[in-house]
């Protein structure tokens, strides 16, 4: 291995550390994505179907209710019960309407799985492109967020499930085609065919913000952060986020160029408001103030 190679994988290895003590901070799941251009991933790092327990058995209505439950004021928790316990005695379009009411209250109160669930039952109560859609983005949604090894992959794969259901009734869908681009590229499905659907995607919406901001990471991951700098502008124009912001100095960063990553660092600090991000992203801040 020459030193220009060994030089460019210490500086891949030094932004996905970098990355993966961000999302630490933030307590949000970051996701392993492949190069745009190769959609290479390593063997390990797919799921093999044979090998993983199925998104029913991992995923149960009831112990994710209890689970959101423990961690609610016990008035919150009462009403709930209360609304389930209406839906398991309920049948037709009644049962639909309090698993709409039930996806909500929980979302309300930020315990997305409990309310993906309810979202999957009344896609398949009433199978739309819109009902499979918003299933799939909440699942997306619960896999992002939770840090149970076992619930990823199955949450993985109804999200995945989910937006195939919804491309079935309108295989032109943009949203759909993102969630399930998104599913790909994360182990379920050859990494290029997800990568490709969204280069797809925001070459009909330069603008998608999900296509873009996922993309970015592919790129930065990758090492080509060249590559990801117009991504999370495009994000940033659209949309600004901490995420994205800290990726873009992320990537300014390890292009050597550290007053532009100063700035999008703490701008991320200032949209997130987190005091152990903030904490992060000074020390971060101080150090790239020290090269100059």
């Amino acid at each position: 291995m020459n030193s220009s190679t060994r030089s460019k994988q210490i500086i891949i290895i030094g932004a996905v550390l970098l990355l993966v003590a961000f999302l630490f901070t933030r307590d949000i799941k970051g996701l392993v994505k492949p190069t745009e251009e190769n959609g290479k991933m390593p063997a390990t790092g797919q799921m093999a179907g044979a090998e993983t327990p199925s998104a029913s058995s991992v995923l149960s209505l009831e112990t994710s209710s209890t689970a959101a439950k423990n961690v609610l004021n016990k008035n919150l928790a009462t009403d709930i019960t209360a609304l389930e316990n209406s839906y398991k005695g309920s049948n037709g379009t009644e049962k639909i309407e309090l698993a709409k009411q039930l996806a909500q209250k929980w979302d309300d109160v930020e315990q997305i799985t409990p309310s993906a669930l309810y979202l999957e039952i009344v896609a398949q109560g009433e199978p739309t492109t819109k009902t499979w859609v918003a299933a799939g983005n909440q699942f997306i949604k619960a896999f992002e967020s939770t840090q149970d090894s076992l619930a990823q992959p199955a949450l993985l794969q109804k999200a995945n499930t989910s937006y195939k259901n919804a491309l079935e009734k309108d295989s032109t869908n943009i949203e759909a085609k993102t969630g399930l681009g998104v599913t790909i590229v994360n182990g379920l499905g050859a990494p290029m065919q997800g990568i490709a659907m969204l280069l797809e995607v925001v070459a009909k919406e330069p603008k998608n913000v999900k296509a873009n901001m996922n993309l970015g990471i592919f790129s930065i991951k990758s090492g080509q952060f060249d590559k990801a700098i117009p991504r999370f502008n495009t994000v940033i124009a659209t949309a600004p986020t901490p995420e994205a912001y800290f990726y873009l100095g992320t990537a300014l960063e390890n292009l050597g160029r550290n007053k532009e990553a100063v700035n999008a660092y703490l701008d991320s600090k200032k949209l997130a408001a987190n005091p152990t991000l903030s904490s992060f992203i000074d020390k971060k801040v101080a150090e790239l103030k020290n090269k100059n």
